[in-house]
């Protein structure tokens, strides 16, 4: 059934090993903590736009590197759920621990260093970074939080995970495209529930107002009357404060609403759960004029967006 979307590597040095872990995420430098010996092995599985992965390898250090940073054509997340040793992570500034139990965030569009000394199971959940930030907003705070996967939202993210994994073979692509969905927005939620997200160069009173307009943008997206006198009022602040907010984080409130749209309306024709046109995705996101949606579409992302959804049929069929 869906077993047949499982790819698997297995290899037996370093370069075998950069070349597996370069193809499944993107490109990065390894060095094992044993040069002369190492082994690992990996699985990969789709599920939808979002990629799920198993690795169990001996102790080492990834490092990206500004130079990777070159070959990025687009940005993702990556959930690491450890589960034998403790993995290190440092990126902007931010040096992480996180142990069995939690799951940490990785940014690709920054340089940083990953390390564990031990051999180590992890699953790792590969999200666009755009359909994240179409829930949450600005992912530059991210890169680096842990979370414990046991308490609160968190842990919900982490069980469901784990019940994808225990049902991965047993399901079809379309089921698993739900799952993909499922968790991305969980993860979102567990995100969302902690208050570091709102750290920033915004006092706090002044973040946790832009993270409530986001909030209220992203409940209220497919609204075709969203307006920012509409978020303003949704937030009990000011129009003129509301602007000045987001003046402050380098976006306009429509091009911040414009870009949410695009991001959802990319995941959906991307995902082989949705089988509506692409002018019924466009309306329900909250386009009504066809014309404008193609030509920021296609501004956006640098295709139309029936090319996206041929890429998506054809990368289904390839993995």
């Amino acid at each position: 059934m869906g077993s047949a979307n499982n790819n698997y590597a297995l290899a037996e040095n370093r370069n075998a090993w950069r070349q597996a872990v370069s193809q499944a995420y993107f490109s990065l430098d390894v060095e094992p903590h044993d040069k002369e010996h190492f082994s690992g092995s990996m699985s990969r599985w789709r599920l939808g736009s979002v990629e799920l992965s198993r690795i169990h390898c001996d102790g080492l250090i990834y490092r990206r590197h500004d130079r990777h940073l070159l070959e990025e054509t687009e940005s993702s997340l990556l959930i690491a759920v450890p589960e034998d040793d403790t993995i290190s992570f440092e990126q902007c500034d931010r040096r992480s621990v996180c142990r069995p139990g939690g799951f940490l965030v990785e940014r690709s569009d920054a340089p940083y260093e990953y390390w564990h000394t031990k051999r180590n199971r992890q699953w790792v959940l590969k999200v666009p970074t755009a359909h994240l930030r179409a829930r949450l907003g600005r992912s530059e705070r991210l890169g680096g939080l842990t979370f414990d996967g046991r308490t609160g939202i968190a842990s919900f993210f982490v069980s469901s995970l784990h019940t994808v994994i225990r049902h991965i073979d047993l399901i079809d692509d379309v089921a698993r495209g739900a799952a993909g969905t499922n968790l991305t927005e969980l993860l979102g939620l567990a995100i969302m529930d902690d208050q570091r997200v709102l750290t920033s160069s915004l006092s706090s009173v002044r973040a946790a107002h832009l993270s409530r307009a986001e909030n209220f943008i992203r409940e209220n997206l497919k609204d075709m009357e969203l307006s920012p006198g509409k978020v303003a009022e949704g937030c009990g602040i000011s129009l003129r404060y509301l602007q000045r907010l987001f003046q402050e984080s380098d976006q306009s409130i429509q091009g911040y609403i414009r870009e949410r749209r695009l991001n959802r309306c990319n995941e959906e024709l991307r995902s082989l759960q949705s089988s509506r046109s692409i002018s019924d995705i466009a309306y329900d996101w909250g386009f009504s004029d066809q014309a404008q949606f193609s030509k920021y579409y296609r501004a956006k992302f640098g295709e139309t967006a029936s090319e996206t959804r041929r890429e998506a049929m054809t990368a289904i069929r390839e993995i």
